[in-house]
């Protein structure tokens, strides 16, 4: 009987331990990283890199929020080096480094105050702290400045369009307020620009920025050097080579312009006819009609549905009509292409502003030679 008893023991044992062998386990939480990140003066540290390396080469990165607290969620048990990355221009340097084990379902804390650093590091740590505090401080130097800066020309391009409206009598004390804002917009982007670094990511928008408040309020030259250093900073931006040409050519520089425009039309091949449209429109304002025909004609060829174009294609070609001799009469003899210009920006825009500009256009011609044939050649409806 004993060893009946034995063997139903034994056979217990086993089973018990064959169910916990086949028994599914629990699956192992997550566990997390989590702290607050304060600066050398002991607050909060905004947009700080937080990147954690797990012994197994995982990696998770996030930044500070505006209060300096971070989270990394869902982590696999095991250490953890957590790295907290300095701010431009000093990301170059190496990361502060910090330590941890994480376990399964359990948050660990890493806490870290540069102003407690600084005091326990010494000069070394004293300077590299310090300057990603001063470029912290930068940035948000060059923030404050460029966002007021872009504010400002908005109200700078406002007021240059109510000065293009003002009456005779208005049109001084406009000039003034478009001045006065357009002297306030270069100031904050002068401003910006002296917390700009060596090889700074964002030169080229601060510069950018201060050739257009140049620009619109008229300043041609201080313009077209600011628009120089943008593309000195970022040299493949076709926008920055269009404005350039822009103030090129209102300053009568028509083969730097030409050659700005062209750069503009090679960056961007699919908006090619508006870089020549533009460079047509620019001398076309500075009352150079017989320049603008060539980037004209070219926008009309590149985008031939475009009425704005034909019709300054048609009143560009009228200054270069020529006359003639015939018996005691002078005749004259309109340049190839200008009646047509003006037709098909009629066709295009029959209602429109070009296409009642363009009817006008032709009008005039008729009185200047009466007989030629100006009828618009206007597509048939498919019935």
């Amino acid at each position: 009987m004993k060893s009946f008893h034995k063997s139903w023991a034994l056979a217990a044992i086993l089973m018990a331990a064959l169910a916990s062998v086949l028994a599914p386990r629990a699956a192992a939480q997550a566990g997390s990283i989590s702290g607050t990140i304060l600066d050398v003066t002991g607050k909060p540290w905004a947009e700080v890199g937080i990147r954690s390396v797990s012994d197994q080469g995982a990696k998770q990165e996030t930044k500070t929020d505006s209060g300096g607290k971070f989270s990394l969620p869902n982590l696999r048990t095991g250490i953890y080096t957590v790295y907290i990355v300095f701010p431009p221009p000093n990301d170059k340097q190496a990361p502060y480094e910090v330590k941890c084990r994480v376990q399964s379902g359990e948050d660990e804390k890493v806490d870290v105050n540069f102003k407690d650093v600084v005091a326990k590091q010494g000069s070394e740590a004293q300077e590299q702290v310090k300057k990603a505090e001063e470029a912290k401080g930068k940035m948000e130097g060059l923030k404050a400045h460029y966002t007021a800066g872009n504010a400002l020309i908005e109200q700078e391009k406002q007021a240059k369009a109510d000065l293009q409206k003002a009456p005779a009598d208005q049109r001084d004390r406009a000039k003034q307020k478009l001045n006065e804002l357009a002297d306030q917009a270069v100031k904050e982007f002068q401003e910006a620009s002296k917390s700009l670094v060596e090889k700074d990511p964002n030169a080229h928008l601060v510069w950018f920025k201060l050739g257009e408040a140049y620009d619109t309020g008229g300043r041609n030259e201080d313009a077209a050097q600011a628009y120089q250093q943008a593309i000195a900073a970022k040299g493949d931006v076709p926008g920055y080579y269009n404005n350039f040409g822009n103030v090129l050519a209102r300053a009568g520089k028509i083969d730097e312009a030409k050659a700005a425009y062209t750069k503009s039309a090679e960056l961007d091949p699919p908006n090619a006819a508006t870089a020549w449209r533009n460079f047509g429109i620019s001398l076309y304002n500075a009352n150079r009609l017989g320049d603008a025909v060539e980037p004209l004609q070219k926008s009309a060829d590149l985008d031939p549905k475009n009425p704005q174009t034909w019709y300054l294609l048609g009143a560009s070609l009228v200054y270069k009509m020529t006359t003639k001799r015939v018996g005691d009469k002078e005749v004259v003899q309109f340049a190839p292409g200008t009646i047509e210009a003006y037709q098909k920006a009629v066709e295009l825009d029959p209602n429109g502003t070009w296409g009642q500009q363009a009817k006008q256009g032709l009008e005039q011609l008729q009185l200047m030679a009466p007989g030629i044939d100006m009828k618009v050649n206007v597509k048939k409806k498919k019935s």
